[in-house]
């Protein structure tokens, strides 16, 4: 008999987490962002937590606003983009982070959900990401107090690959667009880049999710095997959606016509 997964309360969906947890957390940009289980999270008070994502949100939205208060040790990600605190953060030494190219991070985090406990790629060899000493950790004055070891480069074929590590992670924060009641997920365009890969990660994943419907087998995403949790959004949260950059452009100019 199918489990039915869906939680009453944002409260109920982080139930569990503590001090010093590990989060994967979906999203590329402000694109799929799991606000309201973040959101939730900063209300639990947890601290000294480490987070997996692609990148730490923005200045007061997204993971940005457990960054500002200080609650992450340790960030895994691919870019620091235009978080200014978090690039604040990282060179004054109050924060860890391990910086990795952004395809060794997805698959990096698919591994860990396959069981898979390390994979070999091209990315970064010749590169301090697998010679080592990428500065983890600064000291208060900029200088380097915690450097990235060097790693297992072997050859295959005449070419070279450097050993990288799965990531599993205590917990994975996800948003889908749609579920169904016993897990399973279907992501909106870019929403489907790491949402996946972070759910796949989570020992105890929990998804927030836009519209609570009937799925067919062939529209599924992520099965349900992988989410343990599942909260479903009101029509305001759901609508509730940063834009991380918005740009606005004069409308091209009809022909026959000027333009001062």
């Amino acid at each position: 008999m199918r489990r039915d997964k869906v939680v009453a309360t944002a409260e109920e969906a982080l139930a569990g987490v503590s001090d010093g947890a590990s989060f994967a957390v979906g999203g590329f940009g402000l694109s799929g962002i799991p606000n309201v289980l973040i959101r939730a999270l900063y209300d639990t008070g947890v601290t000294g937590i480490g987070v997996v994502s692609n990148n730490c949100g923005v200045d007061g939205g997204g993971l940005g606003i457990l960054l500002a208060a200080g609650r992450i040790a340790r960030v895994t990600a691919s870019y620091i983009g235009d978080n200014k605190e978090f690039a604040r953060q990282y060179l004054a030494g109050e924060l860890e982070v391990e910086l990795t190219p952004q395809g060794s991070l997805a698959e990096r985090l698919r591994a860990g959900g396959a069981g898979v406990p390390a994979f070999y790629t091209p990315a970064g060899v010749g590169t301090p990401v697998a010679d080592g000493g990428l500065p983890l950790r600064h000291n208060p004055d900029g200088s380097i107090a915690v450097a990235s070891p060097p790693k297992e480069v072997r050859e295959f074929d005449g070419r070279s690959y450097v050993l990288e590590r799965s990531i599993t992670t205590d917990f994975a924060l996800v948003r889908a667009a749609k579920g169904d009641r016993f897990g399973n997920l279907v992501f909106n365009k870019a929403a489907r880049n790491f949402n996946p890969l972070a759910a796949m990660a989570g020992r105890v994943t929990v998804a927030e999710v836009e519209e609570l419907t009937e799925l067919e087998p062939d529209e599924v995403h992520l099965p349900g095997v992988f989410v343990q949790r599942v909260l479903v959004l009101t029509p305001e949260q759901a609508a509730d959606k940063g834009i991380e950059r918005r740009t606005i452009s004069a409308p091209p100019a009809r022909e026959g016509t000027t333009t001062s």
